[in-house]
């Protein structure tokens, strides 16, 4: 007994001496390493972010407020109002004008729309004539009824092979006042973003902007914080949720916010131009790299042991979590999504869909007479069919399509921004795609054949209603004789 407890005692001798030890050691380099933090973090919000900011501010007033300047310039144009108040006689003095001004100021394209003929001038003629009814028409008549006197959106230029573009939409008034059209030029996205990244290379800060109602505008072709992409609402960032109520409109300020990978210094900046928000945005990891090595450098002295357990058991646990998310959400034998990992994905579009009230078309597949090959040939053929079948999907669909194996040998597709006209022709060219398809096993070449229900998301849809339609629809294509698409009406 007596002999237990002295080893008792000295053990515990030693662990005090070791908790003393390693607490004094733990302190002293964590009141060097928050002085040290402390002194960097009010150097990057008050000196680096600040000036970064101004010197990206004064690069944005050449590269992108200054089509906004051209703009306003072109609404004013003495010649441009005369012109429409003069009945718009000669179309060439218009088209030559827009060619002038785009081939002078470098602009992707430049554009004048008459509220009087609804007629759409551009540089190189006539394009259309802009209607109310037509989806792509909206932004004038949105344009038209605004207080603002311009706006800047991104779409398809009509005049260029529908290449996505950055529109700077202006009004024009006459001298009374009266509303008389829109003009305006546009520049690519890609180039804009092209500048982003430019930016961000330059003064090593991630650069992207939002607008006054909180929502990613443009960002660099990695995206915002977190990957967010244009469009995306700053609360649904994590992190950045209370951001926009903190925002002092219309001037500047700086903020933090944390990430899973460490906190981030904002520097924000009002862009009246634009009526954005210009973010700089800076991680403190790189800021703080150097003093955070020193302190892991210091701990690990006396936390080695325990560290290097720590981190192979959390590298294990989560890889097996990985693996076990995987697992739940892949169907194993496809590499695809499988009905959770399909609810997952759809829930989500059809809430964008619904949201941005955008089309969206739902695909069912099913091969026909997939029993028959798995009894013909055995079920490592029909696994090597779905395999093959799948990998064919992919190569056929755009990387934002949804693609799930629904079960069995049925499939689902989503198609985004794509209602069942335009739907339509890319499920018959996949089904001529798959009917000549061979797919090799055990030296012998397998055919099939596949049914597809189409059908278009309307707006009083649930996920379960717009995939019953589709399969309605598939039922009726399997009824008709396979190997063919059927459409199931919205209305239906």
């Amino acid at each position: 007994m007596p002999q237990r407890a002295l080893k008792k005692s000295q053990l515990s001798l030693l662990l005090l001496l070791f908790l003393l030890l390693a607490c004094g050691f733990l302190a002293t380099s964590l009141v060097s390493y928050y002085a040290s933090r402390d002194s960097i973090r009010s150097s990057i919000i008050n000196t680096e972010l600040p000036l970064t900011s101004d010197t990206v501010y004064s690069e944005i007033q050449k590269d992108l407020v200054r089509p906004v300047l051209i703009a306003s310039m072109m609404s004013r144009d003495t010649f441009v109002r005369d012109w429409v108040m003069g009945g718009e006689q000669d179309i060439e003095q218009m088209t030559r004008y827009l060619r002038e001004v785009q081939e002078h100021y470098g602009a992707f394209t430049s554009f004048f729309i008459s509220e009087k003929t609804h007629t759409y001038y551009q540089a190189k003629g006539i394009l259309k004539t802009v209607r109310e009814e037509e989806p792509r028409d909206v932004w004038y008549f949105r344009l038209r009824d605004m207080r603002q006197p311009y706006e800047i959106n991104v779409d398809l230029d009509m005049a260029n092979q529908d290449r996505l573009t950055f529109f700077i939409n202006y009004k024009v008034f006459d001298y009374d006042g009266r509303f008389i059209g829109a003009t305006g030029v546009g520049l690519t996205v890609d180039a804009v973003v092209k500048l982003i990244d430019q930016y961000q290379r330059k003064y090593e800060r991630n650069v992207y902007f939002v607008d006054t109602d909180g929502k990613l505008t443009l960002t660099g072709a990695e995206g915002g914080p977190r990957g967010a992409r244009s469009g995306q609402a700053l609360q649904d960032i994590a992190g950045l949720e209370g951001l926009l109520a903190k925002l002092p409109q219309p001037q500047s300020g700086t903020f933090e916010y944390q990430e899973q990978d460490g906190g981030h210094y904002l520097n924000v900046r009002y862009i009246p131009e634009l009526n954005w928000y210009l973010f700089v945005d800076k991680h403190d990891g790189s800021a703080l790299a150097e003093i955070r090595q020193s302190l892991y450098l210091n701990l690990l002295i006396c936390l080695l042991i325990t560290a290097v357990v720590l981190t192979l058991v959390g590298l294990a646990l989560r890889r097996y979590r990985s693996q076990i998310e995987a697992l739940a959400t892949t169907d194993m034998l496809t590499e695809l999504p499988n009905r959770r990992g399909f609810d997952l994905l759809a829930s989500q579009a059809l809430r964008e869909a619904q949201r941005n009230q955008s089309p969206l078309s739902a695909l069912l597949i099913d091969l026909d007479h997939f029993k028959k090959l798995n009894d013909s040939h055995g079920h490592l053929a029909g696994d090597q069919v779905l395999r093959g079948f799948a990998g064919k999907l992919r190569t056929c669909l755009r990387k934002s399509d949804i693609l799930c194996r629904w079960g069995g040998e049925e499939f689902i597709v989503l198609l985004k921004d794509t209602d069942s006209h335009a739907a339509y022709p890319l499920a018959e060219k996949l089904r001529q795609q798959i009917e000549a398809c061979q797919f090799p096993f055990a030296g012998v070449d397998l055919q099939i054949k596949v049914s597809l229900g189409l059908t278009e998301l309307r707006a009083d849809d649930s996920l379960h209603s717009l995939i019953a339609r589709a399969d309605h629809a598939l039922y009726r294509a399997k009824q008709g004789g396979r190997n063919r698409v059927c459409v199931e009406p919205v209305g239906s």
